[in-house]
């Protein structure tokens, strides 16, 4: 009886309003970041500085993970959202088979709002502190991490946007 009280009570509180309203968990305070080199589709070399200004939602994913797989119409349709001058979806992709891979299976599944970006899988997950895959990050403009989520989510949906949107807005 105890065990189901306990459960009950643990199920409340993950439907309760406060917790439907964040999709990651936010750090008390922004925490510095390094930067792996990062590739981009036209083979310019590039670092999370090249995003200054710009929340950044940063998903760390590859290929052959299925749960990233799952994930990645989600980012395509809010880069298409809210993608422009205060905000993009880096999906930076640590496939070791390169950009045609990405390409193809950009390609298979419709993605056409995300850009390609690759890096190297030791240094992405090294500098980013990845523990499984996909990992997200969310960066403010000044290029710290506010917030990370490990696993796959429903980054088009209300929960998501709010909590990025209220990023984008604080700048």
């Amino acid at each position: 009886m105890k065990r189901r009280g306990f459960l009950s009570g643990a199920l409340a509180l993950g439907a309760s309003p406060v917790a439907a309203r964040t999709v990651m968990a936010e750090h008390q305070k922004p925490l510095p970041m390094l930067s792996p080199p990062i590739t981009d589709g036209a083979g310019r070399s590039l670092t999370l500085a090249d995003f200054s200004g710009r929340t950044v939602l940063l998903n760390i994913w590859a290929t052959w993970c299925p749960p990233c797989r799952h994930e990645m119409p989600t980012l395509d349709r809010l880069q298409a959202r809210l993608g422009g001058a205060k905000f993009h979806v880096l999906a930076l992709s640590i496939d070791k088979g390169g950009f045609d891979i990405v390409r193809d299976f950009y390609a298979e599944i419709g993605i056409t709002h995300l850009d390609l970006y690759l890096a190297d899988q030791l240094r992405a997950m090294m500098a980013f502190g990845v523990v499984g895959l996909p990992t997200t990050l969310l960066v403010n403009p000044q290029g710290h991490e506010v917030a990370r989520k490990v696993g796959p989510a429903a980054w088009d949906s209300p929960a998501a946007i709010s909590q990025i949107q209220r990023v984008i807005t604080k700048g």
